[in-house]
């Protein structure tokens, strides 16, 4: 065991010499072994050991004594224990996730801090090669893909670590018993209502009578998956990289070229889009990155769909990503005075409009002349003589119209968004200048033709957006 151990934590990099490794504990066999294990490897390894325990507050008074067995445990090998509670059924009643998953995610959130507080180097963790094996038939049978069949990975990224991923449950026990040492049993582990325990005592036991090495061919399974992952993480972040825009607390992409790309490669990108914008694929299946994928296929200009954390808009040649409720119509309006020269900053990090007064020579044209055609970043400069009356800047709101240079007549600026192919989250803050009742300048659509720059102007308003989103 100790050698078969020692080869795995070699094998994957898990540790290195002076690194403060938290061991988790819960009582069970699995992280009893895990902590006996790695208690006789320390001083060949060079780590420092502690142990971590959280009581989930799931199975009453059960629940209290498996952390005095853990204490009396750490008591007895010296060796310091971070302990904390959490009440998992009430924060499963607030979450609305299951039993299974708010202890999980608890679990997680417990270890992660010891790491991202830099209080530890690694967390060991106690899943073993039958743990491995049951996380993927689970995933599996939920229809995962082949990041889900990757199962557990032996060292993430965050510094979790699974010294006995291949090691099998029953060598688990025997070496225990070897040892003379006992462990606690947690009868929450035989109840047929959570589906891992069913996978557990029933669906594997029944295939594995027809393939005796069915654990290790699903650990092997897992071993394969998780190699091609990792391949892909690096090669997403390549293909990725200036293609998905981060505007927390959305994701951007453009349809284009997201079907430029093959399949293979396009459903690894829609996972990362989410991770980004939602941070984590909790609850996340194939079905979800499928719908997406199908969003962006479509001949509408517009669609909108609902994932587990996340609200998926498409409009014209744009998918966004972003959790649901977070731009909604409360808020939306501002207006604001404006000076020229002078600077604006508009709400809600949407940018600044700086105003710069610029005296023309006689005889020399202004910088940008001339008309402005939909949607471009030309037309930024207004006559200023043609202006008279105090400057204010408002978003854009329904019903609004002005006739910019280069139209016959007066355009509602929502026309102006569908000729431009504006995306709908782009015009919620949209800034306009008035003077009085009237437009004189809209963001990218330019100033009003009555105020437009002629051979006859001597001092033009140039407009500059800093920080606006000029990606489209």
């Amino acid at each position: 065991m100790l050698d078969r151990v020692a080869a795995t934590i070699a094998r994957y990099g898990m540790f290195a010499p002076g690194q403060r490794v938290g061991v988790a504990v819960s009582g069970g066999a699995d992280s009893v072994c895990l902590l006996v294990v790695l208690r006789e490897l320390a001083p060949r390894l060079g780590i420092a050991l502690s142990v971590l325990h959280l009581n989930h507050r799931m199975r009453g008074g059960e629940s209290d004594a498996d952390e005095d067995y853990v204490r009396d445990i750490a008591a007895r090998f010296g060796l310091e224990l971070r302990s904390a509670r959490a009440d998992v059924p009430q924060i499963a009643a607030q979450t609305g996730d299951n039993l299974e998953q708010a202890a999980r995610q608890v679990r997680r959130e417990f270890f992660l801090g010891f790491l991202g507080r830099g209080v530890l180097d690694r967390v060991a963790l106690g899943h073993t090669r039958s743990d491995q094996a049951e996380t993927v038939l689970f995933r599996f049978l939920r229809g995962a893909g082949t990041a889900g069949l990757a199962g557990m990975r032996p060292l993430t990224r965050e510094g979790l670590a699974r010294p006995l991923i291949e090691i099998e449950r029953p060598g688990v026990e025997r070496f225990l018993e070897e040892r003379g040492m006992a462990w606690r049993e947690d009868a929450s582990n035989s109840d047929r209502r959570f589906a891992r325990n069913r996978i557990r005592h029933d669906l594997l036991p029944q295939l594995a009578r027809e393939n005796p090495a069915l654990a290790a061919t699903l650990a092997r399974l897992a071993t394969v998956a998780g190699d091609e992952e990792l391949y892909w993480d690096a090669e997403i972040d390549r293909v990725a990289a200036g293609r998905l825009i981060l505007r927390p607390p959305a994701v951007l992409f453009r349809r284009d070229w997201l079907r430029s790309l093959p399949p293979a490669v396009a459903r690894r990108v829609i996972r990362r889009a989410i991770r980004a914008a939602k941070g984590d694929l909790r609850s996340i299946g194939m079905d979800h990155v499928e719908r997406i994928l199908e969003l962006t296929g479509t001949l509408a200009g517009s669609g909108r769909l609902q994932t587990p954390g996340l609200d998926v808009v498409r409009s014209f040649d744009w998918v966004r990503l972003a959790p649901p409720g977070r731009e909604g119509l409360k808020d939306r309006d501002y207006e604001l005075p404006a000076e020229a020269p002078g600077r604006v900053d508009l709400p809600k990090s949407r940018g600044s409009l700086v105003l710069e007064l610029v005296e023309l020579e006689p005889g020399r044209q202004s910088a940008t002349p001339g008309a402005a055609s939909a949607y471009n970043k030309e037309g930024t400069e207004v006559d200023w003589g043609r202006i008279s009356g105090r400057l204010r800047v408002r978003n854009w709101r329904p019903g609004d119209r002005y006739r910019p240079v280069g139209h016959a007549y007066e355009t509602k600026i929502g026309s102006l968004f569908q000729d431009g192919r504006i995306p709908l989250w782009e015009r919620r803050g949209w800034p306009v200048i008035t003077c009085g009742d009237s437009i004189i300048w809209a963001a990218r659509f330019g100033p009003a033709a009555e105020c437009a720059v002629s051979a006859g102007t001597r001092t033009v308003l140039r407009v500059h957006e800093v920080g606006d989103s000029s990606d489209f």
